[in-house]
């Protein structure tokens, strides 16, 4: 085994990697940029090297850097994690020419099985079915439109080079194509420096899965099952789950032998994915094949017992694998939720600032794979992931409400994330029944919300959460003045019943508490409901409440202000009042305010890096019409217009830095206005 290995990457896939290089009795190194000098992946390494400013194009993406670091510090091999060059032949030729081990795919593999067209071919070659498309690339517009009336609309729009969803565009319509061609080009140049792209038929519902290889240098290539990724926003992946309900064992085995075949033929080695989409009368076809570790390899581990990162170090140093395809069957079901900075409400856009408070979750059957800790700092320069949360079973349901608890008990605060969403989709009715697609969050969702209200039941449980803290808070009060009153001779404040009005976004619960007797023990009544709670003591820490409802525990995510109480549980977020009922009297004589004037303003939905101004001061405007392009996170967004009319001013050019709700530009008063 190697002695000293550099991890070309950062973040949670860096301390992955470590993890299992500390078990090997590997040592490690880690890169970092200068934001990142603080953070756990260069803590936990043996060793760390500096790479440079914090854009990426200056530290991590600097091939030279990364092998004058791996030699200067004695490393026999470089780890690429996933991202950044993970996929980079020119990386790994670089690396094999300076007498390192690459641990990944040859450079040749890497090429052929990176162009997405190159790949095709290859699948076609192998007779493995491909979505049927024009698989060259697009010389000019011209050509675009006659390819597109060929292939009919709705259609695809894919770089060559490159995946996670960046430049891809569906286009429904011949009046879409100019811009979405236009938009797809500059995204995948910037992001790949390669502006090829080619156009498939676009498949409306289809599930989105993909088969674990592994292979090594004598030949041997296996399958470890698949896994469904069919849950997923802007083409990136939300949850993944192993196995697949989709799939019974013929069609396992006969997509799994076809990625072994792929995988053979393009003389590959190491850890590789072989993606298909799966259309609703079980016909597969060949999406790409991603030459590296996948952000969702962990669930594939669970399930089959293994550790995909020492496989990987084990091919790299040219051991044979010890395994028998037939002994490669999934125990369990294992479902991973990925944890990113961003605001679901707001069109997924990408979220900055620092993590004042992190509490990960815990338990037996509970995976936390995350890069972050409480005093990180989230910024514009790399990706949005933040954790995986990986929740396991003996079967999916098990797993299922595994990862609900375990998402319920997740807290960062600081900045806003993605994991409520996550929880209210392993939690929807549709989920649960299996019923997916790769339309599934724009078929349930609509602002990061579901479409259906939830269950009464969870309301009712969340009401108990927020009147149990707001109930103990106030006896605290009271008991702290009870010797005071014994002295001047009041009567006592506390009784066995409290009664509570709660309200909510959803309607207005009347409650009720009630003592039993015995310590921790209580009746709660919301409406006309009667619940058995258990405080086993008290749980109030980090902002999360355990409580046993009628004989079940549930953990909800707290945040307390007087009588406004923010709850969590399940995927619902809703902020509650409490008051007692003379309050409540009291309340109903309150003025209400005002509803705040139109903005004039459109205002930058999140940090980063004007790419593009579309309108000029006197333009008149469409609402939903494309004015602004930001690029954050490595990923490029348009900002619409919120409504028609006339721009006054434009106050941000392309190149400029901007921060979450900076002014874009202004809007002139409408016609008539004072």
């Amino acid at each position: 085994m190697f002695d000293k290995i550099l991890i070309a990457n950062r973040g949670e896939i860096a301390l992955r990697v470590i993890r299992t290089c500390r078990k090997l009795g590997v040592a490690t190194v880690a890169v970092y940029s200068d934001v990142d000098f603080r953070s756990p992946h260069v803590r936990e390494a043996d060793e760390a090297v500096f790479l440079g400013p914090a854009p990426a194009s200056q530290s991590y993406l600097v091939k030279e850097k990364l092998i004058e670091a791996t030699l200067s510090r004695g490393c026999q091999a470089i780890h690429p994690g996933y991202g950044f060059l993970s996929e980079n032949a020119q990386f790994a030729r670089m690396a094999t020419d300076a007498g390192v081990v690459f641990i990944g795919p040859p450079p040749e593999a890497i090429a052929m099985l990176g162009d997405k067209m190159a790949s095709k071919a290859l699948a076609i070659r192998c007779g493995v079915p491909v979505v049927p498309g024009h698989h060259e690339p697009l010389s000019d517009l011209s050509e675009a439109k006659r390819i597109a009336e060929q292939v009919g609309f709705p259609l695809l729009l894919k770089p060559a080079a490159g995946g996670g969803g960046r430049g891809m565009r569906i286009v429904n319509h011949a009046g879409q194509l100019p811009s979405a061609l236009l938009a797809c080009q500059d995204e995948t140049r910037k992001s790949f420096s390669d502006d090829r792209i080619f156009i498939e038929r676009y498949i409306a519902r289809p599930r989105h899965i993909e088969i674990q290889i592994i292979a090594d240098q004598h030949g041997n290539v296996f399958f470890l099952g698949e896994r469904e990724c069919s849950v997923q926003r802007r083409y990136q992946k939300v949850i993944e789950e192993c196995p697949s309900l989709a799939l019974d064992e013929q069609l396992r085995q006969q997509m799994g032998q076809v990625a072994c075949s792929l995988s053979r033929e393009a003389g590959y080695t190491n850890a590789g994915t072989v993606e298909f989409i799966l259309d609703e009368d079980k016909s597969f076809y060949f999406l790409e094949m991603n030459t590296r570790l996948q952000v969702e390899h962990t669930v594939t581990e669970w399930v089959f017992g293994v550790d995909l990162v020492e496989l990987q170090l084990r091919v790299a140093n040219g051991e044979p694998l010890s395994m028998k395809q037939e002994e490669l069957r999934p125990q369990g079901w294992a479902i991973e939720a990925r944890i990113c900075a961003e605001d679901p409400s707001r069109d997924f856009f990408p979220t900055t600032g620092m993590i004042t408070r992190y509490a990960a979750p815990r338990g037996r059957n509970v995976r936390v794979d995350d890069g972050v800790t409480a005093g990180s700092v989230i910024n514009i320069h790399y990706d949005s992931l933040l954790a995986k949360i990986i929740g396991f079973g003996e079967n999916r349901e098990q797993a299922r409400k595994t990862l609900v608890q375990a998402l319920n008990s997740y807290h960062v605060a600081g900045i806003t994330t993605n994991i409520d969403f996550t929880n209210a989709i392993i939690t929807h009715d549709a989920f649960a029944e299996g019923n997916l697609s790769t339309r599934f969050i724009e078929e349930h969702f609509d602002g990061g919300r579901p479409k259906e209200p939830p269950l009464q039941e969870h309301l009712h449980l969340m009401v108990i959460a927020v009147t149990t803290i707001y109930h103990f808070r106030q006896r605290l009060v009271h008991d702290s003045l009870m010797p005071m009153i014994a002295q001047v001779g009041g009567k006592r404040l506390l009784g066995r019943r409290y009664d509570y009005v709660v309200q909510v976004s959803d309607g207005i619960f009347k409650t009720r508490v009630e003592s039993t007797g015995e310590a921790q023990r209580w009746r709660i009544w919301v409406d006309d409901g009667g619940y058995e709670v258990v405080t086993p003591p008290f749980e109030f820490y980090r902002r999360r409440l355990k409580l046993r409802i009628n004989g079940h525990y549930h953990m909800f995510r707290v945040r307390h202000q007087e009588h406004h109480i923010q709850a969590a549980y399940n995927g619902i977020v809703r902020n509650f009042e409490i008051y007692s009922p003379r309050e409540w009297e009291l309340a109903a004589y309150m003025p209400r305010l005002k509803e705040a004037s139109e903005e004039s303003y459109l205002r930058c939905p999140m940090p980063g890096l004007v790419v593009a101004v579309n309108v000029e001061a006197g333009s008149y405007v469409r609402r939903g019409q494309e004015l602004v392009r930001i690029e954050s996170m490595k990923m490029e967004s348009a900002i619409p217009a919120p409504r028609e009319g006339l721009v006054e001013s434009v106050s941000v050019s392309p190149g400029q830095a901007v921060e979450t709700g900076e002014p874009l530009l202004e809007f002139a008063p409408p016609s008539g206005s004072g």
